[in-house]
Order: C-alpha cells, then sequence, then structure tokens
C-alpha cells in the first residue's frame, strides 16, 4: 500500500469506527442503571468498540493511519457538536412543543464536550502509540497481549480524564472515583470479551490487503510527520 493512498477496505473500516465514535457520543446522555448502585453512561455498549477499531488500524496498517483515523473521528465528532448547537439554537414555531426535550438529547454543555474530546484524544493516541510499540518488541506475537494492554492504558486516559472534567466538583468525590472505576473496568472486560472477534477480524484484513505493518522507524507524533 503506498503512503499517501488507502484501500476500500480500510475506507470502509474508518466510515464503521467514525459511525460507532458518532452514535456512541449521541446516546451518552442516557444513563444506564447496571445495578442499584452502579450508574454507567450508555455509551459504554458502543464506545470500546471504537477502541477495537483503533487496535485493527494500528495492528495492520500501523501508527500513521490509525493517526490519520483518530484525527478523522475528532473532526467529524467536533462538526456534530456545533451542528446540533446551531440546530438547537434555530428559532423553533409556537406549536412545536418538543425544544426542550431535543435540547436535552442533543446538546452538551462545554464542560461536558471539552470533557469527551480530550478523553477521546488521549485514549485513543495512548491506545495506538502502546500497541504499535508492543508489536515491535513482541516481533508481531500475542495479539491479545498486545490488544488488552493497550486497552488498559487507553481506556484509562479516557475514563479518568472525562469523568474528572465532568463530574468533579458537581457530586462527592467518591462516587466520581467510583464511576471511574466501573467504567474503566467494564470497557476492559469488553476488550477481552471481544479479543476472540479481533484476532478473526485482523487475520481477515492482513490476508485481504495482504498487509501487516511495523512501526520500526515511526516517531510517534499525534500531529503529523514520521
Amino acid at each position: 500500500m503506498e503512503e499517501k493512498k488507502v484501500s476500500k477496505l480500510f475506507m470502509y473500516i474508518g466510515i464503521i469506527y467514525v459511525t460507532c465514535l458518532l452514535l456512541s457520543n449521541l446516546i451518552a446522555g442516557k444513563m444506564w442503571a447496571v445495578t442499584d448502585s452502579v450508574t454507567l453512561p450508555a455509551a459504554v455498549i458502543l464506545f470500546p468498540v471504537t477502541y477495537i477499531f483503533g487496535d485493527i488500524f494500528t495492528e495492520v496498517y500501523g501508527f500513521k493511519k490509525a493517526r490519520m483515523i483518530i484525527w478523522m473521528g475528532f473532526a467529524c465528532s467536533f462538526f456534530a457538536v456545533l451542528v446540533y448547537f446551531i440546530t438547537i439554537e434555530l428559532p423553533h414555531p409556537g406549536f412545536w412543543e418538543n425544544q426542550e426535550a431535543y435540547a436535552i438529547v442533543m446538546g452538551t454543555t462545554p464542560r461536558v464536550a471539552v470533557a469527551s474530546f480530550a478523553g477521546y484524544l488521549f485514549g485513543e493516541f495512548s491506545n495506538s502509540m502502546v500497541l504499535s510499540k508492543l508489536k515491535v518488541a513482541t516481533n508481531g506475537k500475542n495479539l491479545w497481549l498486545r490488544t488488552i494492554l493497550s486497552t488498559v492504558v487507553g481506556e484509562g486516559f479516557d475514563s479518568i480524564i472525562f469523568i474528572t472534567i465532568s463530574f468533579l466538583g458537581t457530586m462527592e468525590t467518591s462516587v466520581v472515583l467510583k464511576m471511574i472505576l466501573f467504567q474503566y473496568l467494564f470497557k476492559v472486560a469488553y476488550e477481552v470479551v471481544f479479543t476472540p472477534l479481533t484476532y478473526v477480524v485482523v487475520d481477515i484484513i492482513k490476508k485481504k490487503e495482504n498487509v501487516d505493518t511495523f512501526d520500526y522507524d515511526v516517531k510517534y507524533n499525534v500531529i503529523g510527520g514520521r
């Protein structure tokens, strides 16, 4: 694969990745009462999929291609939030009684938006970097170990950053810490459960694309360059 080109398969996977990310942001406002004492945002049922796809991008195509997809996801998420804000602020007719409900579902506070974007960037990039480095260190062996360890790091950053920025100071610190812990454990467990499927998808894509990238000379610059 040439450096500046991507395949149709890469494009299709990228579309699925961005779709999962946008849907995760949209459903994040719904709270899920897992038990009487454990509450998680509904996004946890879908958002971990983006980490699985992040693993696939890095494992097959390398960090630089994964970086491109991560920034694409960020740009699409930012654009979506901007469109939601604009549509909420549009004047509505007097007979339309759903403005408040629409604003609640589609809207977000600047604090939560910043938390979401920061958690996403730190989490996804750290996930990709760790997996990329471990692939070189292990000579491409033990994919299960690399995907799980990279998720442990990436989801750790995401959970801590998102929940801390979003809720610290608005509720008791003990509650915030509990939210971080349970969300983190759920996401890591999600990765572990879907590891066999990750193996299957990675194997299919590598054979289909005839590519298996090792980032020997990559400088982990999240902005661009080598």
